[in-house]
């Protein structure tokens, strides 16, 4: 989880922010603030990962506050203002981001930020090789998801849809990566940048697909050698 806090001096913004950390799954807020004097006293006690903050606030601006903070934590300044982007990214800023701010928007920033930035320091934790089910998020609750359940998951832009035996579909808010690291290795493959297959469900190899039914799952060059490796070990000699 990525600890983040909020900073804007336009109470609507700052619901507005609040609300999309809170909606997104790998965010969690640990404060929000109408001014950045207030914030500046709870980072003395406090640290995150990451604040969005407004630029253009009353006594101390969102980049006035930044530079004030010894080790700041990652920034994506928000403001209703174009012309602050270059001096926001001047001032090491992670992203910006323009209001209105929509949550594609908000999703497409924080994910590049997440990217960049968190991905080798805050690895999401893989799962041990024995566990059997999965929780993620859909539609605001938690989902258990059995992983013998699975046929395959499928990456759709910021959301991924995993495909169940004799099940509905789930669709979740998150990356094909993030599900890759936190799925078995002996049971799951990665085949193509948005597919991952349950190896125990695959049934028929035909032209370098997979083939579930009617839904035909390519191979990528990029993931060949690992599916051929795969079997090659399941081939009768």
């Amino acid at each position: 989880m990525i600890k983040c806090i909020a900073i804007d001096d336009e109470p609507l913004a700052l619901q507005q922010i609040v609300a999309y950390i809170n909606k997104t799954p790998f965010l969690e807020l640990k404060g929000d603030f109408e001014s950045a004097i207030d914030a500046y006293s709870f980072l003395q006690t406090d640290t995150v990962d990451l604040m969005f903050v407004d630029i253009n606030m009353p006594d101390m601006n969102g980049i006035e506050f930044v530079k004030s903070l010894s080790s700041p934590p990652k920034v994506v300044f928000t403001t209703a203002h174009r012309e602050y982007a270059m001096e926001g990214f001047q001032a090491d800023a992670a992203d910006y981001l323009l209001k209105p701010i929509g949550y594609s928007d908000f999703l497409k920033s924080i994910d590049r930020t997440r990217e960049r930035y968190f991905e080798q320091t805050n690895p999401t934790p893989t799962a041990p090789e024995t566990s059997d089910f999965i929780f993620v998020r859909s539609n605001y609750k938690m989902v258990r998801i059995d992983l013998p359940d699975i046929r395959y998951i499928e990456a759709m832009r910021e959301y991924v849809r995993i495909v169940l035996e004799n099940k509905d579909d789930v669709i979740t808010l998150t990356s094909i990566k993030s599900l890759e690291e936190n799925l078995p290795r002996n049971n799951f493959l990665r085949v193509h940048r948005s597919f991952i297959v349950n190896t125990n469900k695959i049934n028929i190899i035909e032209r370098n697909r997979i083939v579930f039914d009617k839904v035909y799952i390519p191979i990528s060059k990029q993931y060949q050698d690992a599916f051929q490796e795969f079997c090659e070990k399941k081939s009768l000699k």
